[in-house]
């Protein structure tokens, strides 16, 4: 089997190697944690770790491995089979075995040993006690490490069985050199090291969907009375069945041959109640599917009938309905799979599901996104009346539960627009930050070494106060306080989320976080020095002045990276078709509803930019300032806040450095005289590094007119309560001196003549 690694997955390999021979250096038992998404390729990357971890070549220290890999359920015999058929083609020397399959009852070198946590995780089963043949678990692993052999233990799925009490006394007879734990939501607090891979990669590369939608097109939903006997399930069962076709429809239109999975999940059934599946099977007969005709599987316990599973997950297969419970939930692989539906359990508070239940339907069928974006979302229907309370820690990425929907007043304005393939250096930051960080903060006139005369920094607690009226809000509770120093730990974890906090539109995950830490403590002298960070983290903390200086210099050298990093690593395409507001934006929980009325999506969703204070909203405080305008201009028929990505939102070329890139400005605004504001807010350093993007959009606007577009805009700040615009072709920022500028002045009364 040949795969062509993505760029996130060659990186987690040469991350695992490196760590697993650095860990093995070491004296004493390893833990190595291998977080990774569903849908990423954890089975593969593990297997091509294990290939170039014992490649004879490149491995000069003479050690010699063998490794145990454990898993739930039947999971083991599917990472059996999928590294068995990834090293048959390559004479790579590992070899895949059960127990059973064992030479002289050693594991030998570069063996492979599956096993299945049922079969080993009590003292009565066969593969564990002791016998007259001494053929055993504990007796083949003492043989193996008599001859020498280094014992890797993987644990697939970690976070199921792992730190139970059995399965901790199984490990610790094992005791292998390194144990890694392989999982997309790791419990394991005591670990030696870690490896990482990203959910933003993993969808960057096409690997995943886009994004979870919930109950799409229920917004409308109007009740039939001459329906009064359809139940909830029976709706959201059609409204799937009906996105099942449709989406058939779409891929068809794409040239590709997969057919969409509809995947359902049953609750558990509980004594004395009736059989959920019988219902079930009964609502879907009603729409043409059944086992006899091949559309729909079964796939439920050992006990239960397994129907229609052959070649189920290929993806022209016939089957378009599978019911199942828990057992697919963890392991099956079906790319396919785009639809899940979850209906009422017999208790509802008992009901949660994992990421790993999502993740069936997370996967691309191609490994690719299509042209269409509604065939990038994966789509749950459920009963549940409240479904983000059910989702528990670690399965909420990609969730986006909250819906916005463009006014039904809304028409065409039919705007050229442009999209690039996304370069994933453009969402973390990556060893190219450092350097830049250090330029940036010269200019921003940071001291090469950090005062420590600063304040504390302190936790506040409420004094003991007494409240009479229970209704009164928490929040207008007025009570003294008492301040307690932060821990170091306390302090890491504040210095943290204040990085988070400025990260813009990077994705804020660990490394990127972590990078940015280190940019501060060498632009002070001190990355190696780990005793003075909590000093320097206490300082721009306590300090405002010293706090915005490093706000300043994040925010000039996050600029300037996309510059460098955006060079030469996109092709800027003209849409196919003409862009429209979309019809709907998905939201994750962060967002929080604000009423404005003249939005043309509602209800509109704000990003809630700080999440300690509940204050700040959108991307900057000159962007909220600019919507809180438009909302009372009286010109202003309606306004869109335009995204960063994809087809989905508007975007212009623009030149820089010789390179095509494009431009997401910020708003569109339709006027009631029919004119198209096209709008970026900039402020300070900003607006003095947008040349390139503003001559882009006016040399965008001025070719669009001359196809009696009515367009016109540019770049917009606010300058002494005024607002003004930059719409020249040669773009200029003096703050001393805007008289090039354009007054923006939205508030004039303009009389519309209609033309007979």
């Amino acid at each position: 089997m040949w795969i062509d690694f993505k760029n996130y997955q060659e990186e987690a390999i040469d991350g695992l190697r490196d760590k697993a021979n650095n860990l093995l250096q070491k004296d004493g038992s390893k833990i190595l944690v291998f977080k990774a998404p569903t849908g990423s390729g954890k089975t593969l990357m593990m297997a091509e770790w294990m290939m170039r971890f014992c490649d004879p070549y490149s491995r000069t220290d003479g050690k010699t491995f063998a490794f145990i890999w454990i898993a739930v359920n039947k999971l083991h015999d599917q990472s059996h089979d999928t590294l068995k058929k990834f090293y048959a083609p390559k004479g790579a020397g590992l070899r895949c075995s059960y127990f059973h399959e064992l030479d002289n009852r050693r594991i030998r070198k570069n063996e492979i040993l599956f096993l299945n946590w049922a079969s080993i995780n009590n003292e009565d089963k066969v593969i564990v006690r002791a016998n007259e043949r001494d053929n055993n678990l504990s007796a083949v692993i003492e043989r193996t490490k008599d001859e020498g052999r280094t014992i890797i233990l993987i644990i697939d799925e970690s976070h199921h069985t792992a730190k139970s009490e059995n399965s901790m006394a199984l490990v610790k007879n094992i005791d292998p050199k390194l144990t890694i734990e392989v999982s997309a939501t790791p419990q394991i607090a005591e670990l030696d090291e870690k490896v990482t891979v990203e959910i933003e990669d993993v969808r960057a590369e096409e690997m995943i969907k886009k994004e979870i939608v919930i109950n799409p097109g229920f917004e409308d939903y109007v009740i039939d009375k001459r329906k009064k006997d359809q139940t909830a399930d029976e709706l959201v069962l059609k409204a799937a069945l009906t996105k099942r076709l449709e989406l058939k429809k779409k891929l068809e239109k794409e040239g590709s041959g997969v057919n969409p999975l509809l995947l359902i999940q049953l609750p558990d059934t509980k004594q004395g109640m009736p059989d959920k599946r019988e219902e079930v099977e009964n609502l879907l007969g009603r729409y043409g599917y059944d086992r006899k005709n091949g559309r729909m599987a079964v796939y439920l316990s050992e006990k239960d009938n397994k129907v229609n599973l052959v070649n189920i997950e290929k993806n022209e297969n016939d089957v378009d309905v599978l019911i199942f419970k828990q057992a697919i939930a963890l392991g099956w692989d079906c790319p396919r799979a785009a639809i899940l539906v979850l209906f009422r359990q017999w208790r509802d508070e008992t009901m949660t599901f994992s990421i790993q239940t999502l993740g069936r339907i997370m996967r691309m069928p191609e490994q690719k996104h299509y042209k269409d974006d509604k065939l990038n979302i994966a789509h749950l229907f459920t009963s549940l009346p409240d479904i983000n309370t059910r989702i528990i820690e670690g399965a909420s990425s990609g969730i986006r539960p909250l819906t916005s929907y463009r006014r039904k007043d809304y028409k065409d304005v039919d705007l050229v627009s442009y999209h690039g393939k996304r370069f994933r250096e453009e969402t973390r930051l990556s060893s190219d930050f450092l350097p830049i960080f250090l330029e940036a903060g010269k200019e921003m006139g940071l001291p090469k070494k950090v005062s420590f005369k600063f304040k504390p920094v302190n936790t506040k607690v409420i004094k003991d106060v007494s409240v009479k009226n229970a209704d009164m809000a928490i929040g207008n509770i007025k009570a003294p306080t008492f301040n307690i120093p932060k821990t170091e730990g306390e302090l890491q974890f504040a210095f943290d989320m204040f990085v988070r906090g400025n990260l813009g539109t990077f994705s804020p995950e660990e490394r990127s976080i972590k990078r940015i830490n280190d940019s501060i403590y060498s632009v002070f002298g001190a990355r190696r020095n780990e005793d003075d960070w909590p000093m320097i983290q206490a300082a721009v903390l306590s300090d405002e002045a010293l706090k915005q200086r490093v706000i300043n210099t994040i925010n000039l050298a996050l600029e300037r990276y996309k510059e460098v990093v955006g060079k030469g690593k996109k092709e800027v395409i003209k849409n196919e078709g003409l862009w429209n507001v979309p019809k709907a934006v998905n939201y994750e929980k962060i967002f929080v509803k604000m009423d404005y009325k003249k939005s043309i999506m509602q209800p509109y969703y704000a990003w809630l930019r700080d999440g300690e204070t509940g204050k700040s909203f959108e991307d900057s405080d000159i962007e909220n300032e600019f919507v809180k305008y438009l909302e009372k201009a009286k010109q202003v028929v309606w306004w869109f806040k335009n995204g960063k990505q994809d087809e989905s939102y508007f975007a212009v070329p623009y030149v820089e450095n010789r390179q095509e890139k494009l431009f997401y400005l910020d708003f569109v605004v339709m006027l009631n005289d029919g004119r198209i504001g096209l709008f970026d807010t900039k402020g300070g350093i900003y607006a003095k590094t947008a040349k390139e993007r503003a001559e882009g959009l006016s040399s965008y606007i001025q070719k669009e007119n001359k196809k009696d577009e009515k367009l016109f805009g540019g770049i917009v700040l606010k300058d002494k309560n005024s607002w003004k615009y930059n719409d020249k072709e040669r773009y200029e920022y003096n703050p001393n001196n805007l008289k090039d500028w354009e007054f923006l002045d939205l508030n004039q009364e303009i009389k519309i003549v209609e033309n007979n």
